[in-house]
């Protein structure tokens, strides 16, 4: 595990961290050479260039760029790097990229945030380059308080902001059962993403932790009732509330992201107020893996088996204490979804698998699960070390 740890940061390292997105079909130079702008047009780009089995982006000149989700995830995965060996150059890499966090951030808000870097047609609308949303937010300033105990600390002034976007930027409201947010500043409010509403919720904790302010603890338990409210009797949770809002059903890596998210309170605030809550998912996102470690793609479709499901599977066993489980995971990923030499692809399917390689979607997730494996692996000595000369840059 260690020395694919290393090879995923090497392949991107080597790319300056630059690469594809899952859904980048607007950045085509052919699109935007059109004399037209048509939400069909963007539309059409965007789903083609998504689904095509093969990748069509180097003929349609879709532009590589830095994500900010896939800075954020790299930032830790190289402070992990850094843990683990005490070699300075990953400190140093990591000191980059959360620089960069803050340099690319979105303008215009209530607080630290931001968002994809590339435009995204919506149905309902389109989302530009300095929208911020929460998931990619929340994973920012994780990286910043990580960065803030590894680097210098001056990160934690500007991580705390983020609190002002959640709480003011993304229309946080009081609910039957808690309260809930948007997931972009942008949304119509006619639906709840509810892995966005967790993840949010997980921001809150994370600042509450390295903070104190009670506030935010309590903001966090208002949304997490919120979120527990949702759970189904199977255990799991839709992709929205209401679940008709979008075609997702209770698939693999959203449901991930919220069993994390109720693992972080526990660890942080209260472990018993949602004990329950945690026993029924855990339950049911086990049931998301076969024995083999493959990742399903929701409580009805075993594929695509998709490589973000296996990066998230590795981070919530290992969340759970279950290093074994969550090696498990990454090993089948590793078989099945690399090139053997540090390179993720998109996806799994029944006949064939995309080769696809996406600098967040694959790279990044993979990059920050294995080195959270790891560390956890390393301190509990199950693991040798990580030579420093092992391999070279």
């Amino acid at each position: 595990m260690l020395g694919t740890l290393r090879d995923t940061l090497t392949y991107a390292r080597e790319r300056d961290y630059r690469g594809w997105d899952l859904y980048d079909g607007e950045s085509s130079r052919f699109l935007q050479a059109l004399p037209v702008e048509s939400k069909w047009l963007n539309l059409g780009f965007q789903q083609v260039v998504r689904r095509a089995p093969v990748n069509i982006r180097p003929l349609l000149l879709v532009e590589q760029r830095r994500n900010f989700m896939g800075i954020a995830l790299f930032t830790l995965a190289n402070l992990n790097a850094y843990e683990l060996t005490g070699e300075e150059r990953f400190r140093r890499e990591a000191r980059d990229l959360a620089d960069w966090l803050v340099e690319n951030r979105s303008v215009g808000y209530s607080g630290f945030c931001g968002g994809h870097k590339h435009p995204l047609q919506g149905l309902d609308g389109r989302t530009d380059p300095n929208t911020p949303g929460v998931v990619g937010t929340s994973y920012a300033v994780k990286a910043l308080l990580a960065a803030d105990a590894h680097c210098d600390p001056d990160y934690l002034d500007r991580a705390r902001t983020a609190a002002g976007f959640v709480l003011e930027d993304l229309d946080y409201e009081p609910h039957d059962e808690g309260a809930r947010i948007d997931y972009k500043p942008t949304d119509s409010g006619e639906h709840y993403t509810v892995n966005a509403n967790a993840l949010g919720a997980r921001l809150l904790v994370d600042l509450y932790a390295a903070t104190g302010e009670e506030r935010l603890r309590r903001a966090a338990t208002q949304i997490l009732d919120y979120v527990a409210s949702t759970q189904t009797t199977a255990g799991g949770w839709y992709y929205r509330d209401p679940p008709s809002a979008s075609h997702l059903s209770m698939d693999n890596f959203h449901n991930g992201f919220v069993v994390e998210a109720f693992l972080r309170y526990g660890a942080v605030c209260d472990p018993a107020r949602y004990a329950d809550v945690i026993d029924d998912a855990v339950a049911f996102y086990r049931g998301l893996f076969t024995p083999s470690g493959a990742p399903d793609q929701d409580e009805e479709s075993a594929y695509p088996r998709d490589v973000h499901a296996s990066a998230q599977g590795g981070l919530v066993f290992t969340a759970l204490d279950e290093p074994d489980r969550a090696e498990e995971v990454l090993r089948w990923a590793e078989r099945h979804l690399s090139d053997g030499e540090g390179r993720f692809y998109h996806e799994k399917r029944r006949l064939y698998t995309k080769r696809i390689t996406f600098m967040r979607w694959c790279q990044a997730w993979m990059a920050y699960a294995l080195s959270e494996h790891c560390l956890f692996a390393a301190d509990r000595g199950r693991d040798a070390p990580w030579h420093a000369g092992e391999r070279s840059w």
